[in-house]
């Protein structure tokens, strides 16, 4: 039962006895069953619709009854996943995982191309691994609709409340989100973090102190000096490496249009399609590297956000297209290779393709500046 002393309440990820409930609800809600019709089942989506959702519900039902716990949903999500993996990519692989302990938590502190795929790929390989999977952080801009908060609770998401206004009520969120940050550990459940509010769009993977401001907000409560509070709180940073990112062009033609016209203004659904084509489009191969976790030597969030960045660069996996878009020559580049990355380039306007360019060069240049 939820209990009404619960701090994290408002923010925290569904328990196990709230599961079925949150699935029932789920099932119920026409904007979500009205969504797997349009992306799965587009050629029924229209005037049959209406026939078809009673079956889908029923389907869903029936699909879904035993699910009755959080570990239930994350073994459901692998399945999924490993489906995705399998379509969508030639292949993940993983490094760094044997420096960490099964049985200890951490707060994994990533870069952040995808939204949705970037803890789902961390998870994937924490799960192959024999680690648990972890609370995941995700900003309430993302959770506009009631179908949406049901997915990312049911999925061991906790909110971030970005929208909050004013000094007070935001301090007031940011001080409870460093305590849940840490109970959550202290529990033994790792967190995974994106080193930044939103996605690297233009592939410069760059740690916003801020956040690690917000994680010391509850060590400072404390009275924990800052090096000893972060070594506390086992910080790993965590290189996501995607060989084609699905979503670039639509990132380089956002930053494109900021260029010429001052400014963009996203679409209603963008955040969502956003999503979707992240999670169906074509990523060739991945790569994700598990870094060194931080210990107590350093005492600002400044030199904290240096260290967190230079593993990162440093463990960034490269691919031919990053090379070619530097204009680097190196061993592993191919004929097809080139030809694809052109042919990439050749397909969109000359001032987006200049930015998808750069985009891919970015970490070449980074990497060997770590």
């Amino acid at each position: 039962m939820q209990q009404n002393n619960d701090p994290f309440l408002e923010i925290r990820p569904y328990n196990n006895d709230e599961v079925p409930g949150a699935i029932d609800r789920l099932i119920e809600d026409e904007e979500f069953i009205s969504a797997i019709l349009k992306y799965r089942f587009p050629q029924f989506s229209g005037i049959a619709g209406w026939l078809l959702k009673p079956i889908l519900k029923r389907y869903l039902h029936s699909k879904w009854n035993k699910i009755k716990t959080v570990r239930d949903v994350q073994l459901h999500i692998a399945t999924y996943m490993d489906s995705m993996i399998k379509s969508t990519s030639e292949g993940l692989t993983t490094s760094g995982l044997d420096k960490l302990d099964p049985n200890n938590s951490y707060l994994f502190v990533s870069n952040h191309r995808d939204i949705a795929m970037d803890p789902a790929m961390v998870n994937w390989c924490l799960h192959e691994n024999q680690f648990d999977t972890v609370r995941i952080a995700i900003g309430d801009n993302l959770l506009k609709k009631p179908c949406a908060t049901e997915l990312m609770k049911l999925n061991k998401s906790f909110i971030v409340k970005r929208s909050a206004k004013g000094p007070r009520e935001m301090m007031k969120a940011l001080g409870q989100l460093s305590a849940y940050i840490k109970a959550s550990l202290d529990e033994k459940q790792s967190i995974w973090i994106a080193q930044r509010e939103g996605r690297a769009k233009d592939g410069n993977d760059k740690t916003d102190p801020a956040i690690l401001k917000m994680f010391f907000m509850e060590g400072r409560r404390q009275k924990i000096e800052f090096a000893d509070y972060v070594a506390s709180l086992r910080i790993v940073p965590v290189t996501i490496s995607y060989e084609n990112d699905p979503c670039d062009a639509a990132k380089a033609n956002e930053l494109y249009r900021k260029q010429q016209e001052g400014g963009y203004e996203k679409g209603e659904f963008e955040d969502i399609e956003s999503i979707v084509q992240g999670i169906v489009g074509q990523k060739r191969r991945i790569h994700v590297a598990f870094g060194d976790v931080i210990g107590n030597e350093f005492d600002s969030p400044e030199a904290l956000a240096v260290e967190i960045d230079r593993q990162i660069y440093q463990n960034y996996h490269l691919f031919p297209a990053n090379y070619i878009a530097a204009g680097k020559e190196h061993s592993s580049i191919t004929d097809s290779d080139r030809a694809q990355f052109d042919s990439k380039l050749s397909s969109l306007p000359e001032g987006v393709a200049q930015i998808v360019k750069a985009m891919y060069a970015m970490p070449t240049d980074k990497k060997a500046d770590a």
